[in-house]
């Protein structure tokens, strides 16, 4: 299995291809996607891209863990993370 990421350079390259964008539009396109994405899930809302999944916020709590290299009791806050339910299409493509 190849676990060689893809970046956006990449993107932006198969984007001019597949379009007749030049390279400069295509990760431009890129770039302003991801910023929209990154602007809806501050607002709260989930991003559903069509045969990808679906991102979306989820809280979680506050707990108790250990500082690295030590034994010492900590407290980590509760705050947000980003989950990915991936979309059936995709599950069953892979």
């Amino acid at each position: 299995m190849n676990k060689e990421k893809v970046a956006k350079a990449e993107l932006a390259s198969r984007i001019s291809e597949q379009t007749g964008l030049s390279r400069k539009q295509a990760g431009e396109v890129v770039t302003s996607a991801v910023s929209l994405m990154v602007d809806a899930l501050k607002e709260g809302r989930t991003v559903g891209l069509l045969g990808l999944g679906t991102f979306s916020i989820s809280p979680t709590a506050q707990r108790q863990g250990v500082r690295p290299g030590t034994t010492e009791r900590i407290t980590i806050p509760a705050g947000k993370k980003v989950r990915f339910k991936i979309s059936t299409g995709l599950k069953d493509r892979l």
